[in-house]
């Protein structure tokens, strides 16, 4: 079923794309592809992180604002004049503390995964919002942090290598390891795998470390990216995360899920959203579209997953 779902986003993906090549002039031009795959990077570094959560049974809504908080500190700190290697550092163990803070409710506490996340959602985009005063802060554009957004390395956008290899590193961990069979058997089912001697609660705590963990490495891109830092970043980033990740073909029960179809679905949503730009259509386009996707991919999930779960 899971190869089911592959080979469908791998059709919309290639139809989509074939759509905006024949109405645009610019689509499959090389600078536009590797704008795409940029644009795509931090999508494609928390999607991957998401498909774990996902499969779970769980949700994280807070990604959007762990980017927020990453790009408001970052600038603010290299403002300060720390190093940019600490401040990466700094960045990416906040990202790992808010994903223990949270998971330690949802794990050890019991409370819902969506109730937690949600309430990080306001907490961490208020904190930035604290921090920034609803402004902007500037990054000099001749810090090498900005190397993590903007540097190219072989002809390739470094941003794009950082979401290869960080969607090669949840291949591996997903598909390769005791860790990935056991986050697969929790949402399958959880009271199974505990009574096998498995500490499930551990196993979700570590699944939601690495979810904000990814959001941060997110954030730290797309500063770089936009050379500045604001509490703005990631509205509504959750959702394009969700979207893609369920648009791949993980079942949003838990139980199965699918790095292939994370990055098909990925990638979808950025090829939309580009494709729309270079069409001259409305920007507020995207996030109807998005919407829609979402409400389809959430109902054929249901029908695919919950369907097959009854027949059996």
């Amino acid at each position: 079923m899971a190869n089911g779902s592959v080979g469908s986003i791998a059709i919309f993906f290639v139809a989509v794309c074939l759509l905006f090549t024949f109405t645009t002039d610019a689509f499959l031009t090389a600078p536009n592809l590797l704008n795409i795959v940029r644009q795509a990077a931090p999508l494609l570094i928390v999607a991957a992180a998401m498909t774990l959560v996902i499969t779970t049974g769980g949700i994280d809504l807070s990604v959007g604002s762990v980017l927020a908080i990453v790009c408001a500190l970052s600038a603010a700190l290299l403002q300060m004049g720390v190093p940019w290697p600490v401040v990466i550092l700094a960045m990416l163990a906040l990202g790992a503390a808010i994903g223990a803070l949270q998971g330690f409710f949802i794990a050890y506490e019991g409370i819902p995964a969506f109730i937690v996340t949600l309430a990080g959602l306001s907490v961490i985009r208020g904190v930035a919002l604290l921090v920034t005063g609803g402004y902007s802060i500037p990054i000099a554009p001749d810090s090498p942090f900005v190397t993590m957004g903007r540097g190219w390395f072989l002809g390739v956008p470094i941003p794009a290598w950082i979401a290869v290899a960080a969607l090669l590193a949840a291949t591996l961990t997903f598909n390769g390891t005791r860790f990935g069979r056991y986050v697969t058997g929790i949402g399958a089912n959880k009271e199974a795998v505990r009574r096998a001697g498995i500490d499930t609660r551990r196993t979700l705590l570590m699944v939601y470390v690495l979810s904000s963990t990814a959001a941060a490495l997110a954030g730290i891109v797309l500063a770089g990216r936009l050379g500045s830092g604001s509490s703005n970043s990631g509205q509504g980033f959750e959702l394009d995360v969700i979207a893609a990740v369920v648009l791949g073909g993980t079942s949003l029960f838990g139980g199965r899920g699918t790095m292939v179809g994370t990055v098909l679905g990925a990638l979808t949503v950025s090829v939309i959203a580009n494709g729309l730009i270079l069409s001259h259509m409305s920007p507020f386009l995207t996030p109807i579209i998005t919407g829609c996707i979402i409400l389809v991919a959430i109902w054929l999930n249901f029908r695919l997953f919950r369907g097959g779960a009854r027949k059996v």
